[in-house]
């Protein structure tokens, strides 16, 4: 392996975490920020993609804003990233495959899988793409959505 794979994957785990660490102290510009102008964040059936990161942006806040709204405070809200693994496909492009957990005031909330291409945007690493994806919630979750009620993960 070259020492450019190596920092590449080290800088695609370093991404990861700090998407994870911004999302959950509420700080949807620095979510945003992570990704590149045009990048994606695709949440599939709980709200689609948003192209951009003044959209992330906005779309994060609304989300957060229908939590709070449907449940109160969620509580500390906290994302766990588990078997991140990462496929260097070029000195400045790498995808990643990974499960997550998040647990809210309730306890697990929800569960599912990333998707993530990545690309170093003037020497610093952006995702292009997030595809999220909910496999699994609990019943009265404040960020998956009942039947008939509309928030997001």
């Amino acid at each position: 392996m070259e020492l450019w794979e190596l920092q590449a994957r080290e800088s695609v785990r370093d991404l990861v975490a700090a998407y994870t660490w911004s999302g959950d102290r509420g700080d949807s510009a620095a979510v945003a920020e992570l990704f590149t102008e045009a990048g994606v964040l695709d949440v599939g059936d709980h709200g689609g993609a948003w192209r951009g990161r003044a959209r992330i942006r906005a779309e994060l806040d609304a989300v957060a804003e229908r939590a709070v709204a449907i449940g109160g405070s969620p509580g500390p809200v906290r994302h766990h990233v588990a078997s991140l693994r990462v496929t260097v496909t070029g000195p400045a492009e790498a995808e990643a495959t990974s499960y997550f957990s998040v647990f809210t005031a309730i306890g697990l909330d929800h569960w599912g899988r990333y998707r993530d291409r990545f690309v170093a945007d003037d020497g610093t690493w952006r995702f292009v793409e997030r595809t999220v994806r909910v496999d699994g919630h609990a019943d009265g979750s404040l960020m998956v959505p009942a039947p008939g009620r509309v928030t997001g993960p």
